[in-house]
């Protein structure tokens, strides 16, 4: 996963040369639920001999939210904010997920609580995105503020789906490739009804660009999404999101390889801060401080 959505962030910044923001996204959720229904109609995946899909209505609409919070809204917002910043850049926001999912969490749905040494971690992780952003080089709001805020907003979208997935979705027998269809296709079909707004515009495409969008479609909004659904039942919502150990490992050797992309002092320092936050917040390192195993129970996944 964090191989694959590191180099998401290549791939968005390299569409852009040929399509709109909107189209991005668009075109990302629109493959990426293609992709899983084709799979859910192979495999047709059931618990205990149930149906395919939930009947439960209650369970729809838990699906419509993650599929905003955690899809539509986020991939817009990436998506745009890579019209102003580099690639690099936000893939080192992304990185601010973990710290924005204890939150969420710990104090919005109360499935994960934090003990000291993860709450010194939340303190620094946000001190380093203050960092990144640099706020002492900025005279008035530019692009790349707004940018790097929208990248921020997006790291905000995702801590807040983790931890409602937690809280009302993961526990349900759903089997995970349809779990992943469930909320990459009703995002899907939520852009489709969008289509007039934010895919009309007019589209230059060339061999990079085209496959740009099916690798974000198939593989970073399809298969991968499976993986995610799998990892977050068995880990939960905070150590699931370590996968933003790897991410901006990738997105930034990716973006200074291949786009010869270049940033300040101030942003590799503060995600060196973010990710020390992150090893507190997850437990990794200790300040003197007992850890608290997990109950192996706990890591058992969903069939």
């Amino acid at each position: 996963m964090g191989v694959v959505w590191g180099a998401s962030f290549l791939f968005m910044k390299v569409a852009l040369d040929g399509v709109s923001f909107g189209q991005v996204a668009w075109s990302r959720l629109v493959l990426g639920g293609l992709t899983l229904g084709v799979i859910l109609l192979i495999r047709r995946p059931r618990v205990n001999g149930g149906p395919v899909l939930p009947r439960e209505p209650v369970v729809w609409l838990h699906f419509l939210v993650i599929a905003i919070t955690g899809c539509l809204v986020p991939h817009l917002l990436f998506a745009w904010a890579e019209q102003y910043v580099s690639s690099s850049l936000a893939s080192i926001y992304n990185a601010v997920t973990p710290i924005m999912t204890a939150l969420m969490a710990s104090f919005a749905f109360r499935v994960e609580s934090l003990v000291r040494g993860q709450v010194v971690g939340v303190i620094i992780g946000i001190l380093g995105v203050v960092v990144i952003i640099g706020p002492w080089q900025y005279d008035a709001l530019t692009g790349d503020l707004w940018g790097q805020l929208a990248c921020l907003g997006a790291a905000v979208c995702y801590g807040f789906t983790f931890g409602y997935t937690r809280r009302f979705l993961s526990g349900r027998p759903i089997v995970g490739s349809t779990f992943a269809f469930l909320n990459i296709g009703l995002a899907g079909a939520l852009m489709l009804l969008l289509t007039p707004v934010l895919a009309w515009h007019p589209v230059q495409l060339s061999w990079p660009i085209v496959l740009s969008l099916l690798t974000l479609g198939a593989l970073g909004t399809g298969l991968a999404y499976i993986w995610h659904i799998n990892v977050l039942r068995a880990w939960g919502p905070t150590t699931t999101s370590m996968v933003t150990y790897v991410t901006p490992v990738v997105g930034v050797l990716l973006g200074v390889v291949v786009l010869s992309e270049t940033f300040s002092w101030h942003q590799p320092a503060g995600a060196v801060l973010v990710l020390f936050g992150i090893l507190l917040t997850q437990k990794r390192l200790r300040l003197g401080l007992p850890v608290r195993r997990p109950d192996p129970a706990v890591l058992a996944p969903l069939p």
